[in-house]
């Protein structure tokens, strides 16, 4: 079957899912994690990416991200993959891929999925049963978006700077925000997501995707 070939709209975020390859582990430790966020953010300052969202799961992660040029695109996801590759074969003294290679994308329309899209990343390890509250997992922005912890990771969207005028009043709504679930948004961007789309419009049908 052919690929689908990626949306890339200049000025629209993306949302970007990458597997371990056959879904197998990518972070083993806290190493790991950590690894992995000090390639992110070195890759994010090179290509003049922003990062507004992230969550690192045990075999994928999934990543909010501004480009000032979409077309790096897919040279920022290879550089962070390689380098991440290189250093878990080392530590764990293997060989082979550790990452698919080739990752799910969709271009977030800004006014309605922005924020709504930040929550879907943010709630992966509660919805996965991984943890029992989103402030317990610690391999993601929501800390920062919500207060907690200062992310130099973490480069807000205007969007997500709009919820206040102050720091602390943006992260006490970005909490409140939690208290509702739009279960249909979700799978908007889900679906989207899986088939390189736009969230909202309608797509062929294609089978049943895959839960993230």
């Amino acid at each position: 079957m052919p690929r689908h070939a990626r949306v890339l709209l200049q000025g629209v975020p993306l949302h970007i899912i990458q597997r371990g390859h056959n879904r197998q582990p990518c972070f083993h430790d806290e190493a790991d994690f950590r690894a992995y966020l000090n390639w992110l953010r070195k890759c994010a300052d090179l290509m003049n990416a922003s990062i507004h969202a992230y969550v690192l799961m045990t075999n994928h992660v999934h990543l909010l991200a501004s480009f000032e040029y979409p077309a790096v695109v897919s040279d920022f996801m290879k550089a962070i993959g390689q380098q991440h590759t290189q250093y878990l074969n080392k530590r764990l003294g293997r060989t082979g891929t550790v990452w698919e290679g080739r990752f799910k994308s969709c271009p977030v329309p800004t006014e309605k999925y922005l924020v709504v899209c930040q929550k879907y990343i943010e709630l992966n390890p509660v919805r996965a049963r991984m943890v029992g509250s989103v402030d317990a997992y610690p391999w993601s922005s929501y800390r920062d978006n919500a207060g907690g912890r200062h992310d130099t990771l973490v480069r807000p969207h205007y969007l997500y700077l709009a919820l206040g005028q102050t720091k602390d009043l943006r992260q006490h709504r970005y909490q409140r925000l939690f208290d509702h679930i739009e279960s249909s948004l979700f799978d908007d961007i889900r679906h989207a997501t899986i088939a390189n789309a736009v969230p909202g419009q309608p797509m062929k049908k294609r089978g049943r995707p895959a839960r993230n």
